[in-house]
């Protein structure tokens, strides 16, 4: 089963596909810094380096062919005014990113795609825009006269045995007519259980990274032995681990962690903390879940990501454990690019849950090899 990565940033959402038996025929990422970590993690995938605006134009899909098109297109530009919204959402220059997502969807015209985007997405302009989205893709004229039927639902990673409290909307179009998708979710839940009992269960901050070792100056530490389901879920058989490597804070920020417990945040300050974040100098703790792993996981002022028990923010590999990334995926470029890689990437674990859905949605006949991507 092949499919097209249109938004494939490090590799997140293509991961659970490859894991439950799909091929990426295409990838298409354009920074070229987390393109290579995409490439490097993935070097079957021929990866695109370059904007979809210019792929969208260049007639690159034109003759292709793919069973599911993935991908998120950013939603920045869905900001417009809500008259004018029907008649020029499309070719509102804001919009490109979905426009060219869209346009790559009707020239290949997959069996399925799977779009993933910001919970807020249905709420934007008192969720006029969202309706516009689906419009479009149910309207026969704009799609050959083949109109996709539209599933989306608001799902939270934590439900996926993911230890962050992370919601998304997930919106699927698929041209099979005769799929109830709302019994085949159930039904994929109960197929992933039966390979992995503990899938599903609830994992808090110790579950994920209570095994990692102390941090070292160029992030590679030795591989401990997985002490929970969780941690043996994404342990690797390597020698040693990579990416947990410490920020490095301010003398001031450091005091300030010093005096927040464990639930806390920057509130417990005897001070005036200039952050648009409300989570601003939160400490994690052990036995609950993080909140939304952001791409400002490695700066105290960002949000909830204070480590509990030491005075540091968090590592990039303790960030990609609560973003379910297994230890053998590596992560490459400058500290800012790192953090933005693992912050908006989806969930691995979510990502397979998605992959199994679409594999029973396309009628796919479980086999003995589902899973094996996992280690």
């Amino acid at each position: 089963m092949k499919i097209i990565d249109l938004f494939a940033g490090c590799g997140g959402l293509s991961l659970g596909f490859i894991q439950a038996g799909f091929s990426v025929e295409k990838a298409v990422e354009y920074d070229p810094v987390i393109a290579n970590t995409y490439k490097r993690n993935h070097p079957e995938v021929d990866v695109i380096v370059d904007d979809i605006k210019n792929i969208d134009t260049s007639d690159m899909f034109v003759g292709t062919m793919a069973d599911v098109i993935i991908g998120g297109p950013p939603c920045q530009g869905f900001s417009m005014a809500g008259a004018r919204i029907r008649q020029g959402f499309i070719d509102d220059p804001r919009n490109y990113l979905f426009k060219h997502y869209f346009n790559v969807v009707k020239t290949v015209m997959p069996k399925v795609f799977v779009m993933e985007n910001v919970k807020g997405i249905s709420t934007m302009q008192g969720g006029k825009i969202f309706e516009e989205i689906k419009r479009i893709f149910q309207d026969p004229e704009s799609l050959n006269g083949k109109p996709y039927r539209i599933y989306h639902k608001v799902i939270n990673a934590a439900d996926f045995g993911v230890p962050q409290r992370r919601e998304r909307m997930i919106i699927i179009g698929t041209l099979i007519d005769e799929a109830d998708i709302d019994v085949l979710w159930e039904k994929t839940i109960k197929d992933i259980k039966k390979e992995y009992p503990n899938y599903f269960d609830e994992v808090t901050v110790r579950d994920a990274i209570g095994n990692l070792a102390m941090i070292s100056e160029d992030g590679v530490i030795d591989n401990l032995s997985p002490e929970t389901a969780y941690e043996k879920f994404l342990a690797s058989d390597t020698r040693t681990i990579t990416n947990h490597t410490r920020s490095r804070h301010s003398k001031v920020a450091i005091e300030r962690m010093r005096q927040i417990k464990n639930g806390e945040n920057y509130t417990a300050l005897n001070e005036q903390i200039n952050s648009i974040h409300s989570g601003s100098y939160g400490r994690l703790c052990w036995n609950e879940q993080a909140s939304t792993i952001t791409t400002r996981f490695d700066t105290p002022a960002g949000g909830r990501f204070i480590h509990p028990d030491e005075d540091r923010t968090l590592t990039p590999r303790e960030a990609a454990r609560i973003q379910s990334f297994p230890d053998s995926y590596v992560f490459y470029g400058d500290k800012r690019s790192i953090s933005r890689q693992i912050g908006n990437a989806v969930p691995p674990k979510v990502s397979y849950f998605l992959a199994r859905l679409v594999r029973n949605l396309l009628g796919v006949e479980n086999s003995e090899n589902i899973g094996e991507g996992f280690i």
